[in-house]
């Protein structure tokens, strides 16, 4: 059996043009070395696997290359020193490497001292190294490495040439994975190396841990769903699911959803951190000028396209914001998994009834989903309705979708541009027209009973109620609706202000019937009975007149004794 060899030690660089994702650096020390322009003290500081000792040893061996004239697999091991201070911090290790700087190299011109993880030094190791760092022999050069730049006291920091590393971009892991997969003959998809980029948070020896582990798991050909299972990692089809889910206003679906992603062992925080981030890229997918700040394979980008088209601006930045504060509070919060749910519940409720006021934390309520069949799920859209009617007022709007399976809805209606134009006018007597005159005699016609039409008639009350609508639903409860001939409904209101409110109320109520009867051929007939409006005493003056009409002497009695209505 074949000895193996990890790939952040089979690919590690040899040479500068290898360093992944440090140009700059790397230009900077090779220029330092052919204009001999090098300092005696380096800082190399920056995040773990960016190439911070590969690129020490590599200015190692090339310090003494071109001052000897050499073979290039020359690595002049015997100059290159290489001290942990993780393991070698105190007075004793400093001094005995300051003893051994004094002797001049046997071979080359530079010995080079590698100190990793310099900030373990103590402070009296510290102090100690500072005379020899300052003022170091001619053919000493140290170079100091450490991920934590901070905890190295000032008068270090002061004494060394500091070069900051920075992160390995997404793209630039990706690239150099594909060139170790033509080189290990492995065939890869563009997203499945993009996955692992990503997971390698900018460090390229971690990118090539993971590349191992998957390539173990799956051999010879890596795809998406292979690294995805393997790595445990939330695909970004699960983001685009439940974006659409939520624009849509599928609560039901949507909490669904997330037991799925939770079953299979992710944590609600990283869940709803992910979201947060998906709806940011849907952000920058609106802008041609931000297209780039995209980190995502081609075909996850056209996906972002598509789907930043149909997502509205306030529709995200509201969002990002319910996402960013359930963040926030998911560590304090004692019920963690209830307040990602009514994160996600009230993203879902922002589309909801656009044109309605609503609260900031405002949730579409259950009984919105109980209440309706699966069809009107489906389809139904909350109407607006107007209290009062009044010449400031927009224009009633009427958003009901296209019918599915061939079920008859009511025909959208169009945006108007103003309530007081002409046009608006003729629009909505062409829209009242279509409505009276749309044609079901192609559709059931099932027999129903009396009894049926009066609960699902309260039903649709009860219905109002919870949506917020309880001018409307105060006037379909004031009277019981009577079931006629040919399937036709009588329905009494006592005053002429009621009769209009229920005429601009009456076809979402028609088509509620409708899918509950499943009876397309039902009609609602309303009249207005004056005998009934007196019936309603709305003042203490009006019930007295009433019961004077029905007794005079009431008055006299009243008068008699001097009482006060």
């Amino acid at each position: 059996m074949e000895h193996f060899i990890v790939s952040a030690r089979k690919y590690r660089p040899q040479n500068f043009e290898d360093v992944v994702g440090q140009q700059a650096i790397t230009n900077t020390l090779e220029n330092a070395i052919k204009n001999n322009h090098l300092a005696q003290a380096l800082l190399f500081t920056g995040p773990r696997g960016v190439g911070k000792t590969s690129c020490a040893r590599i200015l190692a061996k090339k310090i003494n290359q071109q001052d000897v004239e050499a073979s290039a697999d020359e690595d002049f091991a015997f100059n290159i020193f290489e001290l942990d201070a993780a393991s070698n911090n105190s007075v004793d290790d400093i001094r005995s490497l300051t003893d051994q700087v004094r002797i001049p190299p046997q071979t080359g011109k530079y010995k080079v001292y590698i100190i990793d993880e310099v900030h373990m030094l103590s402070q009296a190791a510290f102090n100690a190294f500072l005379k020899t760092l300052e003022e170091p022999p001619a053919h000493a050069i140290f170079i100091l490495a450490t991920t934590e730049k901070h905890k190295i006291i000032p008068t270090i920091l002061s004494r060394c040439q500091i070069f900051d590393f920075k992160r390995i971009g997404v793209l630039d892991a990706k690239n150099y994975l594909k060139v170790i997969c033509e080189k290990e003959d492995i065939t890869a998809e563009d997203d499945a190396l993009h996955i692992i980029a990503q997971k390698a948070d900018g460090a390229m020896r971690d990118a090539l841990s993971i590349f191992d582990r998957v390539v173990s798991f799956s051999g010879k050909n890596l795809t998406r769903e292979a690294v995805t299972e393997n790595l445990n990692v939330l695909d970004y089809d699960t983001y685009f699911n439940m974006t659409t889910l939520l624009m849509e206003n599928k609560i039901p679906d949507v909490l669904n959803a997330y037991n799925t992603v939770l079953g299979k062992g992710f944590e609600g925080h990283h869940f709803i951190n992910g979201l947060a981030s998906h709806f940011r890229d849907l952000l920058v997918a609106k802008d041609k000028v931000t297209i780039d700040l995209l980190e995502v394979g081609d075909t996850a980008k056209k996906k972002y396209l598509e789907q930043s088209t149909k997502a509205s601006i306030p529709f995200l930045m509201q969002s990002i914001n319910k996402a960013n504060d359930c963040d926030l509070n998911y560590r304090t919060s004692k019920n963690q998994r209830l307040l990602v749910e009514l994160t996600l519940m009230q993203i879902a409720s922002i589309t909801f009834d656009g044109e309605k006021k609503k609260p900031a934390n405002y949730i579409i309520p259950a009984t919105f989903f109980q209440s309706l069949s699966p069809a009107v799920k489906e389809i139904a859209k909350p109407v607006q309705q107007k209290v009062a009617p009044s010449t400031h007022q927009k224009t009633q709007k009427v958003e009901v979708p296209k019918p599915k399976l061939n079920k008859p809805i009511l025909q959208s209606a169009q945006r108007r541009s103003s309530s007081l134009s002409l046009k608006s006018i003729h629009e909505k007597k062409v829209e009242k027209k279509s409505v009276v005159e749309e044609n079901f005699d192609n559709h059931p016609k099932d027999i129903f009973t009396e009894k049926a039409l009066q609960e699902f008639w309260k039903e649709y009350v009860a219905l109002l109620q919870q949506k917020g609508e309880r001018s409307m639903a105060s006037i379909v409860g004031t009277d019981v609706p009577k079931l006629g001939k040919d399937f036709k409904i009588s329905f009494t209101v006592p005053n002429k202000l009621m009769e209009d409110q229920f005429k601009k109320g009456r076809p979402m109520l028609l088509k509620f019937l409708r899918e509950k009867l499943n009876n397309y051929g039902i009609k609602i007939i309303v009249t207005l009975n004056e005998t009934v409006e007196k019936k309603f005493a709305y003042t203490p003056q009006e019930k007295f007149n009433k019961m004077k009409e029905m007794n005079p002497l009431l008055e006299k009695l009243r008068q008699t004794f001097e009482l006060d209505l």
